[in-house]
């Protein structure tokens, strides 16, 4: 059974890998995706996240629920968290139980891949010298909303504009 959330609490890696797997899986395979502090050269402070909660979750699901058609996996479990993130929070945690790690650990990086790709989920990125950024992700016509793919914290077409 897949499980998908999108949360505005810390993520707990322990807790979504005991989401998945069983006795016939030989492999769990977890991928946690983490505020850096360098991105294109800038010193980056925080990240700030934000979600179309409820089509973020069915994309999600969709994601999970394909790699388990497409891969010999048996679970899959993703967690993206929302909000005011430090460096080194983790921002999203992806846990991937199959009989052979082969295909746990190809699942998880389609996983990620199309999670960047198709989920509105955006990213506002604060820089030490005081400016932010929304950086480029889901597009307009890839999420059927209003929101913009690039755009100044100051601009328009960010989250929530």
């Amino acid at each position: 059974m897949t499980y998908v959330a999108i949360v505005d609490r810390p993520i707990d890696p322990a807790a979504l890998v005991r989401r998945v797997g069983g006795e016939g899986d030989g492999a769990v395979v977890l991928f946690l995706g983490t505020v850096r502090s360098r991105n294109e050269g800038r010193t980056v402070t925080a990240i700030e996240y934000e979600a179309y909660r409820s089509m973020a979750e069915r994309v999600l699901c969709e994601i999970a629920l394909d790699a388990c058609r497409s891969y010999i996996v048996s679970d899959v479990a993703i967690e993206h968290r929302v909000g005011r993130l430090a460096v080194g929070d983790v921002s999203v945690a992806i846990a991937v139980a199959a009989p052979h790690r082969d295909d746990a650990y190809r699942a998880s990086r389609v996983v990620i891949d199309r999670l960047k790709r198709e989920a509105p989920i955006w990213k506002k990125e604060e820089y030490a010298e005081g400016e932010a950024t929304w950086l480029s992700g889901v597009t307009p016509a890839a999420t059927g909303t209003s929101a913009g793919t690039s755009a100044t914290a100051q601009g328009t077409d960010g989250p929530g504009d």
